[in-house]
């Protein structure tokens, strides 16, 4: 049963980030930001990535509710998408996205994808968004992915908006996951989640929005797309209005339960492709 409609939340705030091992907040990270949220909503730090535990799979599988083996894409580099032959794809040659679903439902909702990562567009169908922004990179422009969501969040209050990080990925090839660089880099995106945090309350649609913060993969060494924990182990925080406080998740999550709970919130039908589940529990 969905959300009685005078509950559901207008505005659905998703922030991912590559490389974001559960591990790291286990094991003593400086992130105060994510550690409110978890105690003013609901989460774990089981959430289980796709195989293989690499990036463009597993942002698919996020967005498009369905695993590697439904949606085809397998590999990092994401440039040539092909249709699975188990998915009927929209018109867009892809598996249906959250962006599709909305759009296709809500043909005049706000949507936007702002994102460091340039494959990030093959994976969230470009044609649903009222906007997409990717940024110079974090190597060139620290704060710009953050600007940005600021700026667009005060100013076009999106229904569904997903604000993709690309780091702390790049600090875990280049420097090491579960290094004193990998561990500064949490703590200064957790600073920029919590000038997005404060963009919504700017805005005026704090108490009308849910926000997820959730990742692609873990990391181990100077690599991923391997099975062990910490490269498969992903957090899942999810806040705001109607979620319960404090409440630690007990059942299991998929990377593709995320769309499903996007799906949910917003009161849209779930495409019949899709084998994400909502967690409902976290509702109150």
């Amino acid at each position: 049963m969905p959300l009685k409609e005078k509950n559901l939340p207008k505005h659905v705030i998703l922030i991912g980030f590559d490389g974001l091992s559960a591990h790291c907040l286990n094991n003593g990270a400086d992130m105060p930001t994510f550690r409110k949220m978890m105690a003013e909503g609901a989460s774990t730090l089981e959430n289980r990535s796709i195989l293989p535990s690499s990036s463009a799979c597993n942002w698919a599988s996020m967005f498009m509710g369905v695993g590697t083996e439904l949606h085809g894409i397998h590999h990092l580099g994401a440039r040539k998408l092909r249709r699975s032959l188990h998915v009927r794809s929209t018109n867009r040659g892809i598996a249906p996205t959250s962006f599709f679903c909305l759009r296709e439902q809500r043909p005049k909702a706000e949507i936007g994808c702002l994102y460091e990562w340039p494959r990030i567009k093959y994976l969230v169908d470009t044609l649903a968004m009222s906007y997409q922004y990717q940024t110079p990179g974090y190597a060139k422009a620290p704060t710009a992915l953050c600007e940005a969501a600021e700026k667009y969040i005060i100013e076009k209050k999106p229904e569904l908006l997903a604000i993709c990080f690309e780091e702390p990925d790049h600090t875990g090839h280049t420097k090491g996951h579960d290094t004193p660089a990998y561990y500064q880099m949490l703590k200064e995106l957790d600073g920029y989640v919590e000038r997005i945090l404060q963009a919504i309350k700017k805005a005026g649609i704090w108490d009308d929005t849910i926000i997820i913060m959730t990742a692609d993969h873990g990391g181990i060494k100077t690599g991923h797309g391997g099975k062990t924990l910490r490269e498969m182990e992903i957090p899942f925080i999810i806040s705001g209005k109607n979620v319960r406080k404090g409440m630690e998740i007990k059942e299991s999550m998929m990377q593709y339960d995320t769309a499903a709970m996007i799906a949910y919130i917003l009161g849209l039908k779930q495409p019949q492709s899709w084998i994400g589940r909502p967690v409902k529990t976290v509702f109150k």
